[in-house]
């Protein structure tokens, strides 16, 4: 069953990793896929979030809206049962003494000494479950997928032509637990050392001035981390998190710099201004985020492992993302519902 609404209000997603966060991220889309006045045109997404921009790019092409939510629930279903490191918790995300002794290793240990076989279970995953020459041939919607190039930390971002199974392992490669991934001759580690999304090329390369931000970060901390270990998790958090922090501060400058924002697009697209300025004007951003939900999990929980882990974090994506339509749907399509200067600038 499919909520309609009247006019079709189209969007793009720039979808943050998060490791296991990101089953908030699944939640969200299954609601905004139940809301049929809801189209997607382009999605940018890193580790995780690239993950699920490859579920709703897939569910989409073979099954349609109900295609692309079951296609998010059989990935993270099976990325749940794949893992040999079972949570040491009811609540599904405390890790296990096992994967808490395995991530000691790695301070220690390279991953091809830790995985001589280079085993992987989400490759496994990823090949068995889409078909990406179909993919590349028929993806309804213009996918980004970050990864980050080892020996330059310069950002990739593959496009729909480059979609493979290496690409999405690319975009997920955390170098001390994974192998860094070779595509044509050159190594790919995880993409949110490089963005965590890129959202310029949502701005610059789609048709819409809408983006909704899917954040799995918090923007701000209640707590300063005093253990060691914390220390280590927050540090970790804040280098993932500076490239997408700086470049909404650019958005949020250029916005302010351009002398025509505060035109209305009718008279904006009659004025003698660049191609950029004008683009740059006529964005309009929003954002989901559950701060308090993920700022107060346990540290190492992006690693957790867990099927009812993953289903609570659904169902609060579901919720969270049910309430920000009950509140903005209207607003897609006429004015941004994000404040950039107030949470970037």
């Amino acid at each position: 069953m499919h909520l309609r609404t009247g006019k079709t209000r189209r969007l793009n997603l720039a979808l943050q990793g998060g490791g296991a966060h990101g089953a908030f991220t699944w939640g969200v889309l299954d609601a905004l896929l139940e809301d049929s006045s809801i189209d997607v045109e382009g999605v940018s997404g890193t580790s995780a979030g690239a993950m699920n921009a490859l579920c709703l790019a897939h569910g989409l092409m073979t099954g349609g809206r109900d295609g692309a939510r079951e296609t998010l629930a059989r990935f993270w279903t099976s990325v749940a049962a794949s893992s040999p490191f079972a949570s040491s918790d009811d609540s599904g995300a405390g890790l296990s003494p096992a994967l808490k002794l395995m991530l000691q290793w790695t301070h220690h240990l390279s991953p091809e000494q830790l995985n001589p076989f280079d085993l992987n279970p989400l490759r496994d995953i990823l090949g068995e479950q889409f078909d990406f020459v179909r993919l590349r041939r028929d993806a309804p919607i213009k996918l980004f997928i970050a990864a980050t190039h080892a020996n330059s930390g310069k950002l990739r971002l593959f496009r729909n032509h480059e979609l493979s199974v290496d690409t999405l392992l690319a975009s997920a490669c955390l170098p001390t637990i994974h192998r860094s991934i070779v595509i044509d001759g050159e190594p790919y580690w995880d993409g949110g050392y490089s963005a965590n999304p890129a959202v310029f090329p949502l701005a610059y390369q789609c048709t819409s001035p809408d983006i909704l931000l899917i954040l799995l970060t918090p923007l701000r901390y209640a707590e300063t981390p005093a253990s060691a270990e914390d220390i280590r998790q927050r540090l970790l958090e804040l280098s993932f998190n500076a490239t997408f922090l700086r470049e909404m501060r650019m958005f949020a400058h250029l916005r302010e710099e351009a002398s025509t924002s505060v035109l209305p697009a009718w008279v904006l697209n009659r004025l003698p201004v660049g191609q950029l300025e004008r683009r740059i004007a006529q964005l309009r951003f929003h954002a989901i985020t559950a701060d308090a939900l993920l700022g107060e999990l346990p540290p190492g929980s992006k690693l957790a492992v867990s099927l009812p882990f993953f289903e609570r974090l659904r169902d609060s994506g579901r919720v969270h993302c049910l309430a920000w339509l009950e509140a903005h749907r209207d607003s897609i399509g006429e004015r941004a519902t994000l404040d950039l200067d107030r949470l970037f600038y």
